[in-house]
């Protein structure tokens, strides 16, 4: 784990605490650092009662350190508490993968969901990273919505460390709780035949069953790697709604397939406002989300 990245939580945390909770977040770190057990589980669990219940509400000067400290890193959303607990996590000794492993083991079985989340959003900035799939894979088939978003959004260590088989599972799964892909990390990186294949059938399944299909789906539908899709999407722009369509044709976007090349061209007027940025997987998301909060 990068000192940076314990620097970075310092710096945030001493900028929005008082004098007094920063000398227990301080004094807690050093009996952590010694390993001193006891004091971290019990620490761990009363920063919801010493540290104040505010978001982090980082600037873009401090989001931009966070993502110098370590790649990909998003803590945009974390809170005061969630950092506090973080950076207890991190002071512990870094010298055997099987003892730290341990300790976050008990800390993950003792959890409250609210310390859940902190824990599992810190995926990325532990040290021996491949040690952690397992607890990743815990937190992808959990029913706790917050938690599975604690893995799945703003997180680089799916991406990173994820085998193919549980990254799909874990994209299937945003779908199926209908839960943005928008905010995982990597999704043009991971894609795959295995995933687009999995994608096409669920959403064939959909239309059998005369249901919608939700249009972020189709950004992790490679035709490049799994042509049959290619149908699909020539469905959709032909049956879609507007948000539907410009999906459809970012997915076949910068494609190397000659009949993906073909089929986007049969939508000029799609493919401009492409080129121009008017349509992005951002502004699906956006439209998509304000269309929730208007029928919500």
């Amino acid at each position: 784990m990068s000192a940076a990245v314990k620097e970075c939580l310092k710096s945030w945390i001493a900028s929005r605490c008082d004098e007094s909770t920063i000398k227990w977040i301080n004094e807690s770190c050093e009996l952590i650092a010694q390993n001193q057990l006891p004091q971290l589980y019990l620490r761990f669990g009363l920063a919801s009662r010493k540290v104040p219940k505010l978001n982090l509400e980082l600037s873009a000067e401090e989001l931009s350190n966070a993502q110098s400290a370590q790649t990909n890193w998003r803590p945009k959303n974390w809170s005061l508490i969630e950092a506090v607990r973080s950076l207890f996590v991190l002071s512990l000794p870094e010298s055997d993968a099987a003892e730290y492993v341990k300790v976050l083991d008990r800390l993950f079985g003792a959890g409250e969901v609210s310390e859940l989340v902190a824990l599992y959003q810190a995926l990325p900035l532990y040290p021996f990273p491949e040690a952690h799939v397992n607890r990743a894979a815990e937190g992808i088939r959990t029913n706790m919505r917050s938690v599975f978003c604690a893995v799945a959004h703003d997180n680089p260590y799916p991406t990173d460390q994820l085998p193919e088989g549980l990254w799909n599972q874990m994209v299937l799964k945003c779908l199926f709780v209908e839960v943005s892909l928008y905010p995982v990390i990597g999704l043009e990186d991971r894609n795959n035949a295995a995933l687009s294949q999995m994608l096409s059938d669920y959403a064939h399944e959909r239309w059998a069953a005369s249901r919608t299909v939700h249009p972020e789906l189709w950004r992790c539908v490679d035709v490049d790697v799994y042509e049959p899709a290619i149908d699909d999407l020539s469905r959709v722009l032909t049956t879609g709604n507007d948000i539907e369509r410009a999906a459809a044709g970012l997915a076949l976007t910068g494609k190397k397939s000659p009949a993906a090349i073909k089929l986007l061209d049969t939508q000029p007027e799609l493919k401009e406002k492409i080129e121009q940025r008017q349509i992005s997987w951002k502004t699906i998301h956006e439209q998509l989300f304000a269309s929730v909060v208007q029928n919500s």
